[in-house]
C-alpha cells in the first residue's frame, strides 16, 4: 500500500446557510415570498427555510441567534433587484452603492436583520458612502481608511 492510499483526505464543505433569528416564521416567510422573491424550501411551525436561486436562508423563530444579524448576497444585478424591491415594497436601508468590492444595497427584513445584495463593482464610478448597523453614515478616505460623516 502506497502513502497517497492512506492519506487523510480534507473534509470537502458543501457550502453555508445563514440562520437568521425572527419573531414570527409566518410573517418572515411572507416577506421573504412577497417583498424578497424567494420560495419556500420547507417550513415547521418555529423553522423554515428559504430560497432564492443558489442562495437559501434559514429563519428560526425566537431561537438561535440574534437579531439583527447581518449577511452578503451576491446577485447578478444589483440595479435591476432595487427596480423589483421597488415594486415590491421592500424595505431597502441603503440604495446600491459603488465599493471597491461591489456594488451592494442593504435591505432590512421585519426583524432588523439586512441583506446586503450586491453585484460587481462599477468601473470608474466613485466610491460611495457606507452605512453602518447603527445607521451611521461613513466617507471613504482612502483605499482602506473611512471617516465618520459626522462626526460626534
Amino acid at each position: 500500500m502506497s502513502t497517497t492510499q492512506n492519506a487523510v483526505q480534507p473534509t470537502v464543505f458543501e457550502g453555508n446557510t445563514p440562520i437568521l433569528r425572527v419573531k414570527s416564521v409566518t410573517a418572515s416567510i411572507d416577506y421573504y415570498v412577497h417583498k424578497l422573491g424567494f420560495n419556500i424550501k420547507w417550513q415547521t411551525p418555529i423553522f423554515a427555510c428559504v430560497s432564492r436561486g443558489r442562495c437559501t436562508i434559514f429563519l428560526s423563530e425566537g431561537d438561535q441567534g440574534h437579531p439583527g444579524a447581518w449577511i452578503w448576497i451576491g446577485v447578478s444585478d444589483a440595479d435591476t433587484l432595487l427596480e423589483e424591491y421597488r415594486r415590491t415594497g421592500a424595505k431597502i436601508r441603503h440604495l446600491p452603492t459603488n465599493y471597491s468590492w461591489a456594488y451592494e444595497m442593504q435591505v432590512e427584513d421585519p426583524d432588523g436583520n439586512i441583506l446586503r445584495c450586491g453585484s460587481e463593482p462599477k468601473e470608474k464610478a466613485p466610491i460611495g458612502d457606507w452605512l453602518d448597523m447603527n445607521g451611521v453614515r461613513w466617507i471613504n478616505i482612502s483605499d482602506q481608511e473611512w471617516k465618520r460623516a459626522d462626526p460626534q
